[in-house]
């Protein structure tokens, strides 16, 4: 799960709403991406920055720094940690953010939007994740 969240220039591998990433640096703390997003959100466009990687702890933050949509002062930390489900090794990912309430917006609305966009990322990891986990198995047979 880990190695597809910290490639911060390839999102669009699990996050459904980015159709297109272009990372023109080496990646590192600092690197920026110009994302696109797919049609349906109130957004074409995001400027990212990352803030943080730790390939050990498995944490990941990210600042929106620019784009069309109206996610100010946006960012977020992902951070993973191994679970035992039912006897069976498994992910726990958690996202936080903070962002500033849009004029017009309430907070609740604005934590909604957010916490609705992440929840469709996490699912499409989970997806993802399994997809990738269940071909890797039928490779080793």
């Amino acid at each position: 799960v880990w190695e597809l969240v910290r490639r911060f220039d390839e999102p669009q591998k699990y996050k459904p709403f980015i159709s297109r990433c272009v990372v023109k640096e080496e990646l590192e703390i600092g690197t920026v991406r110009e994302v696109d997003v797919k049609s349906g959100l109130p957004a074409t466009k995001s400027t990212e920055k990352l803030e943080f990687i730790d390939d050990d702890q498995h944490i990941l933050c990210i600042k929106i720094v620019g784009g069309d949509h109206r996610l100010k002062n946006y960012s977020s930390v992902i951070s993973l940690h191994p679970e035992t489900i039912e006897g069976r090794t498994g992910t726990l990912v958690t996202e936080s953010f903070v962002v500033d309430v849009p004029e017009g917006n309430t907070k609740e609305e604005t934590c909604l939007f957010v916490e609705s966009l992440i929840q469709c990322n996490l699912n499409s990891l989970a997806d993802v994740s399994e997809r990738l986990g269940a071909d890797s198995v039928s490779e080793r047979v």
